[in-house]
């Protein structure tokens, strides 16, 4: 039936393809008992996957505990330190231009591979450095390989898990990313920065043995046309006493149908059918970036200073409450949603901001000066704790989640090229507008949260408990045949 209706008169219908795959995996068919195994393949898997994240976190997280070895070792002025620290975000502009098709034609495994060869050697090549030079060209190929691993992650753990569970296995990568940050602030503090360059490079290695132990992405291999692989791989997540007809049947078809109704130009991608799931994904990562998420986190230091508290104690206290944040993110994520989890967090960085824009203010008309450090720190921890649940994973998630398979590496690339750019913009920027003003830097941040609980509120779906084809179904807009 399904075939048949996405077949007729060489078109299907938007709400033809919906209607079947959303009929598909009723709880009460048998033949959707696979959709809800959670086996030690799968679970192994994300974990292979994560080791990545873990990569990122380290390589975020590692600029700032090293500083000052760095510049007393190799004798860097600050303007060649900054030049360092950038070249994580230029790596990953780069990559952001390639990792779409580059997922898309080798797959989403020979990616992760080949992204984690990328960052060893770039750590390898940062922990040997004897100048300035290659000290550059490690952190650069470093950024390239999170860059790309930035996008493959996601999408692979989105393509391989089952749909009740697959907002807390594609949150778990955030969270992961987060203990590597938290690791390398700490750690770096005690080790010289050369061990703790190896130590970042360690679980891009352990990737590298491991991926060979877990499948392709089912839907990668039935978009390549590999069929009998893309079975084979299917039953191996799900259990072999799993019954995978059903879900591989409905993979199949709506592959199918997406590659018939589409070009392979990269154009494609802006063809009024996907406009609302590129809307969905640039805007998140724009709102996510402008709503101060990579400015505070470099910069948060600095912050603390400048209200006259604590650096140290400040950031070392966000490193600790990030962690149990991510964890209630990967609990919530499939009971309460993607949506609902947004628009808190939206709200708590608002009001963050808000709250850190006026300790500001006060400190500058010279009122009440003795309780802004105080309320500057507990405004940050908020902020982080209000990141850390929604915003700073879940549009990743939902990348992952709203673009069909034919454009998906091309809508990749576009996004997470927007997700790098608005974070080197901010970065970049941050010091100036904070110097130029404190308290508006954060007014106007807390506006375009503000404007983050709109958008969300009107334009960004629920995908909680839908399978990916129901998801992108719903969001494209397919010509109906004539």
């Amino acid at each position: 039936m399904v075939r048949e209706s996405v077949e007729e008169d060489g078109l299907s219908t938007g709400s033809l393809l919906l209607k079947d795959v959303s009929n598909c995996g009723d709880p009460g068919d048998p033949m959707s008992s696979s959709d809800s195994s959670v086996t030690v393949l799968l679970v192994f898997s994300t974990l292979v996957a994560v080791c990545g994240s873990f990569v990122t976190g380290c390589a975020v997280g590692y600029s700032s505990p090293v500083m000052s070895g760095i510049m007393e070792d190799l004798g860097l002025s600050v303007a060649e330190y900054s030049l360092f620290g950038s070249m994580l975000t230029i790596g990953g502009l780069v990559a952001a231009l390639l990792n779409g098709t580059m997922t898309d034609v080798i797959g989403r495994k020979r990616t992760m591979w080949l992204s984690q060869i990328l960052c060893t050697v770039g750590w390898l090549s940062i922990a040997l450095a004897k100048n300035a030079w290659w000290l550059d060209a490690g952190r650069a190929l470093t950024g390239f390989g999170v860059g790309v691993t930035s996008y493959v992650i996601p999408v692979y753990i989105a393509e391989i898990t089952p749909k009740n569970v697959r907002g807390a296995f594609a949150s778990f990568n955030q969270a992961i990313q987060a203990c590597g940050f938290s690791l390398t602030y700490f750690v770096g503090t005690i080790v010289s920065w050369r061990i703790l360059a190896v130590m970042g490079g360690i679980p891009a290695v352990i990737q590298i043995f491991s991926l060979y132990f877990i499948p392709e992405s089912p839907r990668w291999l039935v978009k390549v046309g590999r069929k009998q692989e893309f079975e084979a791989a299917l039953q191996r997540l799900r259990g072999k006493s799993a019954d995978i007809s059903q879900e591989a049947a409905d993979i199949t078809v709506y592959t199918e149908a997406f590659e018939r109704q589409s070009g392979s130009r990269f154009l494609d991608v802006f063809q009024k059918r996907f406009a609302r799931s590129l809307i969905i994904g640039l805007g998140l990562m724009l709102l996510q970036q402008f709503g101060g998420a990579s400015a505070i986190s470099y910069y948060a230091s600095s912050i603390f200073e400048s209200a006259d508290f604590s650096s140290s104690i400040g950031t070392r206290s966000v490193a600790i409450v990030v962690i149990p944040a991510f964890a209630i993110t990967i609990i919530l994520t499939d009971k309460a949603g993607r949506r609902p989890l947004l628009l808190v967090s939206s709200a708590g960085m608002f009001l963050s901001c808000l709250m850190l824009g006026l300790s500001f203010y006060m400190q500058d008309l010279h009122n009440s000066k003795g309780v802004t450090p105080i309320l500057v720190f507990l405004a940050m921890l908020a902020y982080f704790v209000s990141l850390s649940v929604g915003m700073a994973g879940l549009p990743w998630v939902l990348m992952s989640e709203i673009f069909p398979v034919n454009v998906r590496g091309r809508a990749g690339s576009i996004v997470t090229f927007t997700h790098w750019s608005c974070s080197w913009i901010m970065s970049y920027t941050f010091n100036f507008m904070f110097e130029w003003n404190a308290y508006g830097t954060f007014f106007i941040l807390a506006g375009i949260c503000g404007l983050a609980i709109l958008f969300t509120a009107n334009l960004v779906p629920e995908t909680k408990g839908q399978a990916l084809e129901e998801v992108q179904a719903s969001l494209a807009h397919f010509p109906t045949g004539s």
